[in-house]
């Protein structure tokens, strides 16, 4: 390392931007891992922000990204086909990410219950079937308590493909009204040793706004968890010290469903798992070859048209990039909330299906909408979808995803100068992957952009595939900060296409 530590910080800024950075400092701090900026905030302006939550640590790397691959060979109807030869699939050697979802019959009858039954019928999921008790919750956002009764499911052990330095879960489930889920992971060290049980999610659905009476928690990720080895980063378990010897070798996640004392209502979840992942610390990545030439047809939708609205989700539109994205691409597979959904919308608001997908994925505790599994959580509330955080090694699988009809969202942080035609740097902004041009640079749907029809941006290959697969970068100051080495999230129907079905397990997905 070329400095004793670094300073993370998290939380929204006064100007109405989402953020989470990793500043290098030169004082002695105890080494915590580095985290990735959230939001969508200019880079001139990110660096004064208005702080109004800290959290101090230091670190020596993040982990990152992965696993790649080939595509399917035959391209769907309106596909181009691909201008250059395909690079085979890297052996699983060289695979830094592991991806694990519970999600079959077989799956869930392999955990242990505890008041839970598997779905009869229909898609495969767990739900309650007796409590196993009850617990007392306040929420830390409403204060109020309540009493819960819940069971619990505990999945088993699961040992990494890879020595993690990382773990982000997701989740698909339904949560009627008057009931919750939580989502905790336990680590099993390379030493072999094991961490508590930490906290990754406490998720509805719903929420109070139109009845403060309502049987309904706060959506919330908790802060402070650590264990002097491992932490969590608002939805990321991060190795504190990734210069020194000690891994991630294996996890198991436990989940516990929620209800009203009484009620016959039952949270139903259908998929849980975790991304695991490692890589080196990189300022650059190695460049990937063009292999294909097409683009999807996504709806093009801006956050920056919706600044100022509903300042309580994180200050507004402009820092809506990731539930906007997460609407451009729900809406691609033909989902959308109802009228009824979107009546709470102030009618002079334009696309109020963005306002909606803002105020179901925000995070009360992080304080905004960029906690990736709760976007991944709201695409899966529409009927037959499903949705995962995982990382991705290369524009090559990205091009796999393309080539089977599924575009992604993707995370990045960078300076206005490193990625030409953008018009803005920015501490981390999420943007959607539609396709490729014949000279394989990246077509993407980009939120931040001054209207709908000015979405739509091409970006140069070389520029997009670095700033988005990076772990490190410096900053508008000079200052070392991470990058998100390759984050993105996937949605795709219950049911894919046999294409989509091969490219998702192409990446690592299944």
């Amino acid at each position: 390392m070329d400095v004793d530590g670094v300073a993370t910080l998290a939380g929204p800024t006064a100007d109405g931007h989402s953020w989470r950075t990793v500043v290098h400092l030169t004082i002695h701090v105890r080494l915590r891992p580095e985290t990735i900026d959230r939001g969508f905030p200019s880079m001139d302006r990110a660096e004064d922000m208005s702080r109004r939550r800290l959290a101090a640590a230091a670190a020596a790397g993040v982990a990152a990204a992965a696993a790649t691959t080939t595509a399917a060979h035959a391209s769907p109807a309106g596909a181009v086909p691909a201008a250059h030869h395909r690079p085979p699939r890297p052996p699983r050697a060289e695979r830094l990410v592991d991806n694990r979802f519970w999600t079959s019959r077989k799956d869930w009858g392999a955990g242990t219950a505890n008041g839970t039954r598997v779905v009869a019928k229909g898609r495969a999921g767990v739900e309650i079937a007796a409590p196993a008790g009850t617990e007392e919750y306040t929420d830390p956002h409403t204060g109020r308590a309540a009493t819960w009764e819940y069971a619990r499911w505990t999945g088993p052990a699961h040992r990494c493909a890879v020595p993690a330095t990382e773990a982000i879960a997701s989740w698909n489930a339904r949560t009627p009204t008057g009931t919750w889920i939580q989502v905790e992971i336990e680590a099993s060290y390379s030493d072999g040793t094991t961490s508590p049980w930490y906290v990754l999610g406490r998720w509805n659905s719903g929420d109070d706004r139109q009845d403060a009476r309502a049987p309904a928690i706060r959506r919330t990720s908790v802060d402070d968890q650590s264990d002097g080895r491992t932490s969590v980063w608002t939805d990321t378990l991060s190795v504190d010290d990734t210069t020194g010897t000690l891994r991630v070798a294996a996890y198991r996640l436990r989940l516990t469903l929620y209800r009203e004392p009484g009620s016959t209502s039952t949270p139903t979840v259908w998929r849980l798992g975790a991304m695991a992942s490692v890589v080196p610390d990189r300022f650059t990545v190695p460049a990937s070859e063009p292999g294909l030439a097409r683009e999807l047809t996504v709806p093009r939708y801006s956050q920056e048209i919706h600044k100022g609205q509903y300042p309580e989700y994180d200050n507004g539109g402009e820092a809506w990039c990731s539930p906007t994205s997460s609407q451009m691409i729900l809406e691609y597979w033909g989902r959308e909330p109802t009228a009824d959904d979107l009546a709470w919308v102030d009618p002079a608001y334009a696309d109020p299906q963005v306002c909606h997908a803002a105020r179901f994925t925000y995070d009360y505790q992080y304080g905004g909408c960029g906690n990736w599994p709760f976007n991944a959580a709201y695409a899966a509330t529409y009927k037959d979808m499903q949705a995962v955080v995982t990382r991705l090694g290369s524009l090559t699988d990205l091009e796999t995803l393309i080539r089977a009809g599924i575009p992604a969202i993707t995370s990045q942080s960078f300076l206005k100068e490193e990625l030409t035609g953008a018009g803005y740097g920015t501490a981390g902004h999420l943007m959607t992957v539609i396709g490729f041009t014949a000279s394989g640079d990246v077509i993407a749907n980009d939120p931040a952009s001054p209207s709908n029809p000015a979405v739509r941006r091409v970006y140069r290959r070389r520029e997009f595939e670095n700033i988005w697969l990076r772990t490190k970068r410096k900053n508008a100051q000079g200052t070392v900060v991470s990058g998100t080495g390759g984050v993105c999230y996937l949605y795709f129907p219950v049911n894919p296409g046999k294409e989509q079905v091969r490219a998702l397990a192409a990446v690592g997905v299944r």
